[in-house]
């Protein structure tokens, strides 16, 4: 079969160099014959009841102490992102072996696979596919992550409820005046006008580490909730971690993706509004906060307090 404009698998999503099969499910984003309201038909997942991305209503978010700080594995490797692709529907950055995530309440360690971005047109439309109490960030960056156990093997990641696990990023646009901000972002969007057609795709120089494109970010403070793939098949696979702090990206720099970058060809439209609409609520959990925790040991205190008072008036 001919590839059309976007035609993928789920796992394209998930590893580099997937090509064009008979069995593929066509999907994208900019075409009513292929875009969001027609995934269903092909994909039946895709109307699931535990799909992504959601709305994150911050203050319903239930506190889960289990959901301890990260380790990451690798992430100031400076030759660790290998190369970046036009995938026809995303910019994507594959992830050399050795990058890992633990901790955070995973029930072991992940293996960073690659990741890619969302966005809207420019930083007027914003485009990220979580959004908080209703707010919708200008980007949003996810890396996506499969359990050491399966090897890389996404087919038997997919399968599995929590085989995947994928990190949120939101992006924001950094206020004043800054240009070519942060210099990790200029770096990277350094190699768009090289990947302006969809399949182009390019080797990455050692220089810059996921670290310098999570500039600014508490990585300690998260929501946590079981969602799935964003794009068909919308496996029900992943395990979301959605990060609260924003990474501040100057204007100009947000601006290269919905200008420079084409769905297709030159002669085809600019990627633009790339992100899956709002889905149906999950249940999202995060860590105690310390005014939380506080609030409670008070409490507890105050309780104590008064039994020891009480205690007291009846033996005076």
């Amino acid at each position: 079969m001919k590839c059309p404009v976007v035609a993928v698998l789920a796992v394209s999503t998930l590893v580099p160099n997937v090509h064009c099969a008979a069995n593929q499910i066509v999907w994208c984003y900019h075409h009513s014959s292929c875009n969001e309201s027609t995934w269903a038909g092909a994909a039946p997942m895709c109307r699931g009841t535990r799909q992504s991305p959601i709305n994150i209503v911050s203050h319903l978010a239930r506190s889960d102490s289990s959901l301890t700080p990260f380790t990451f594995r690798n992430y100031n490797s400076t030759s660790a992102l290998t190369t970046i692709s036009n995938t026809g529907n995303t910019v994507q950055v594959t992830i050399d072996s050795g990058v890992q995530i633990s901790g955070g309440g995973l029930s072991e360690p992940y293996d960073s696979l690659q990741f890619h971005l969302h966005w809207g047109d420019g930083s007027s439309v914003p485009g990220s596919e979580h959004t908080v109490d209703d707010k919708r960030y200008a980007m949003e960056l996810h890396i996506v992550n499969s359990k050491s156990s399966y090897n890389g093997n996404t087919t038997l990641a997919i399968k599995d409820s929590e085989g995947l696990t994928a990190l949120g990023f939101f992006i924001e646009e950094m206020q004043g005046n800054a240009t070519d901000e942060p210099k990790g972002w200029w770096t990277l969007t350094s190699y768009l006008s090289n990947i302006t057609n969809s399949g182009d795709s390019v080797s990455m120089a050692p220089g810059i580490s996921l670290d310098d494109l999570l500039v600014g970010v508490d990585r300690t403070k998260y929501y946590r909730y079981l969602g799935s793939l964003t794009t068909p098949n919308c496996n029900e696979a992943v395990v979301w971690t959605v990060f609260k702090d924003p990474i501040k990206v100057s204007r100009d720099l947000i601006g290269l993706f919905s200008t420079t970058i084409h769905f297709s060809n030159s002669s085809s439209q600019f990627m633009t509004n790339v992100y899956r609409s709002i889905q149906i609520s999950q249940e999202v959990t995060t860590q105690p906060s310390s005014s939380r925790s506080l609030s409670a040991t008070c409490s507890l205190g105050l309780v104590v307090l008064s039994l020891i008072l009480g205690t007291l008036e009846v033996t005076c």
